[in-house]
């Protein structure tokens, strides 16, 4: 019983490394040349959302939040990627990927 909780032990602890290292990862992602920027973290929240002044057109907002969707995505598969680079399947399975 004991090598049981040693090796939960274990898991657990490397269950809240990923998590902690998940929290300190920061991306950050473009579209529309650089007007609209997103910075997300590893556990894909969203952090900041930086947007130049000539990306908004009051008589085009559709295009900006367009430009806001594909930063946001772009930034959580850069996420993706990271993981994937940093911890293999370790962090694909830990994110049910």
């Amino acid at each position: 019983m004991t090598n049981l909780q040693k090796l939960m032990k274990q898991a657990q602890k490397m269950q809240e490394k990923l998590d902690t290292e998940m929290g300190d990862l920061r991306v950050e992602a473009t579209s529309g040349g650089g007007m609209v920027k997103v910075t997300m973290d590893g556990k894909k929240a969203v952090l900041l959302i930086t947007i130049e002044p000539e990306a908004v057109d009051v008589d085009d907002l559709e295009m900006l939040q367009d430009l806001i969707l594909a930063a946001v995505n772009e930034a959580g598969r850069k996420v993706d990627e990271s993981l994937s680079d940093h911890f293999g399947g370790l962090a694909q399975g830990f994110m049910g990927g």
